[in-house]
């Protein structure tokens, strides 16, 4: 190989997202080479040329050969897969598809046992971390609405240990954790079991490991590897749960909510 071969493939190496991304121009430049450098390599290693060198690379990237842990890989494998339909298109399709396999995985029996089980606590705390913190809010803030005691550990981080403590049997864990369990999500399954706490998981079907395991845990994925990970699935679990509960604590979240949405009209204070 020549010296410029070389210095294309030592930029290639040290950042093989970015080089999926950009056109032999752009490769050169970096490599500090003449742009035709790119093509001479690219017909070298068997290619008709350096877009179906890129292609070969974009394809590798988008079908798994990418590091999906790193979120620079999953990054650019959306941006990727959104050039031939549009950015929104993708994006769409990606949701719909993520929703479609929701459908087919989870059953109205999952949805049941998670209900059932919050509907028999004395209180709820959920717990979610990184993306699924804002989730972890939007189920407690929803919970207490519909007159249950429920505590969003996330936002309780300065009290954490004071709020564990007070697990007991008669309580519910709810856990939201997406690709792996992060060490202090770990550590709360461990203290609900040692509190006899009942625990409920919404994992990835991906192989998220909580140990010991949940009573009851839906599986479910976000997304396909290089897809949009998608916010709205775990959601829509966490919706048809609420949802299933009112149908079955007769009448306590409906008259809670009634009764909340008078409160707010005639206290005067602002609230979302």
């Amino acid at each position: 190989m020549t010296d410029a071969d070389t210095r294309l493939l030592d930029v290639l190496i040290q950042d093989p997202i970015r080089a999926a991304m950009e056109n032999g121009k752009d490769v050169s430049s970096r490599a500090g080479v003449h742009p035709a450098s790119a093509v001479r390599l690219a017909r070298r290693l068997g290619f008709k040329g350096y877009p179906e060198f890129r292609g070969f690379l974009q394809s590798s990237l988008t079908e798994g050969g990418g590091d999906f842990e790193n979120p620079a890989a999953r990054m650019a494998a959306r941006l990727v897969k959104a050039e031939s339909d549009g950015l929104l298109a993708s994006v769409l399709d990606s949701e719909i598809a993520a929703l479609q396999q929701a459908r087919n995985s989870v059953s109205d029996a999952d949805i049941r046992a998670f209900s059932t089980s919050l509907r028999d606590s004395r209180r709820i705390f959920v717990f979610g971390r990184g993306h699924f913190a804002a989730l972890s809010s939007l189920i407690a803030l929803r919970l207490n609405r519909s007159g249950y005691e429920a505590v969003d550990l996330g936002s309780q981080m300065h009290q954490l240990t004071e709020m564990l403590s007070t697990l007991s049997a008669q309580d519910v864990v709810w856990l939201l954790a997406f690709r792996r369990a992060p060490p202090l999500l770990q550590e709360v399954r461990e203290i609900a079991a040692q509190r006899g706490a009942k625990t409920l998981a919404v994992t990835d079907v991906g192989g998220t490991r909580i140990d010991p395991a949940p009573h009851h845990q839906i599986l479910v994925s976000r997304g396909d590897p290089g897809e949009s990970q998608s916010l709205v699935v775990p959601m829509t679990i966490a919706n048809a749960v609420i949802l299933d509960l009112a149908s079955i604590d007769d009448g306590r979240s409906i008259k809670s909510l009634s009764e909340f949405k008078t409160f707010r009209a005639t206290s005067g204070l602002a609230t979302g």
